[in-house]
């Protein structure tokens, strides 16, 4: 039984940070997304001619 509850310790332990990093990482894969998706757009229209700054 010891084993177990060691298990479930270690788990409890560190299911927050496992969690944490997957948010981080699906957060920064967004953000990556988000800025090349902008990016895009901006010389799309930079290229048409239309100027924004």
């Amino acid at each position: 039984m010891n084993t177990i509850n060691d298990t479930r310790s270690t788990l409890d332990k560190y299911m927050p940070w496992l969690l944490a990093l997957l948010a981080a990482f699906l957060a920064g894969k967004a953000l990556k997304r988000m800025f090349w998706t902008v990016f895009g757009m901006y010389w799309m229209l930079h290229a048409s001619g239309i100027r924004i700054f």
